[in-house]
């Protein structure tokens, strides 16, 4: 480009990557929003008693929770936190993985959607990292 002085070819390369990552952008966030209300209504309806808008968001800020995360932002103790994520478990809502001596619970529609990997409908992913976890 600096050779040839062809900016215009380089401007329109440009402006069709940021095209394409805003239109890549948009899907995600659509299909979070989805996804949200997906799990806001089947919650609601399967697990009425720890519904609460703050889990909710606590399941989407990240691919995975913790027990520790669930306490401090829900503002309960470590037995109702555990409690909620293993009703979350066993309703397939959320997947348990161990790693060393920490429990991680993965929401795992989500993280495949960020991996770009499909998801079988109950908590499972056919991705090969979630695997090796």
């Amino acid at each position: 480009m600096r050779e040839t002085n062809d900016w215009e070819d380089w401007i329109i390369f440009i402006l069709r990557g940021i095209e394409q990552t805003a239109r890549e952008t948009i899907y995600l966030i659509e299909q979070i929003r989805l996804m949200m209300a997906r799990y806001k209504q089947g919650i609601r309806s399967a697990l009425p008693k720890i519904y609460s808008q703050d889990l909710l968001n606590n399941l989407f800020r990240h691919p995975y929770t913790k027990i520790e995360f669930v306490e401090e932002e829900l503002g309960v103790t470590r037995k109702t936190a555990s409690q909620y994520l293993k009703q979350l478990v066993d309703k397939d809502y959320l997947r348990l993985l161990k790693i060393g001596r920490s429990n991680f619970y993965l929401n795992a529609p989500l993280f495949d959607l960020f991996v770009g990997t499909r998801h079988d409908g109950k908590g499972r992913s056919e991705t090969p990292l979630i695997e090796s976890i």
